[in-house]
């Protein structure tokens, strides 16, 4: 029963990734969008990239976005849920390659 938990939420970190992160980070998780390119989004299938990519930092970077100095990097998504945060953390770091 657990393993099917599982699933589903990696099903459901997939749908939430599609929606809110792949017009930037693109739907295979390398950044390699024109928004993407734009802001500097991540490579997320990169070890190098996932090695610095702690569980509470993908969190945070999702609840509060990222900002260098006044400019915003990736916007805040203040309306997700708590489990569809961790949703997100799980899909982003099943992206390593």
């Amino acid at each position: 029963m657990i393993c099917a938990a599982s699933l589903v939420s990696a099903s459901d970190g997939k749908s939430l990734f599609d929606t809110n992160c792949a017009k930037c980070h693109g739907t295979d998780g390398k950044g390699a969008t024109k928004m993407g390119m734009k802001a500097g989004a991540k490579d997320l299938t990169d070890a190098k990239v996932q090695a610095e990519l702690t569980d509470a930092k993908i969190s945070t970077s999702i609840k509060e976005g990222i900002k260098e100095g006044d400019k915003t990097k990736m916007k805040a998504f203040p309306d997700l849920s708590a489990d569809d945060i961790q949703a997100l953390v799980g899909y982003v770091k099943s992206l390593k390659k």
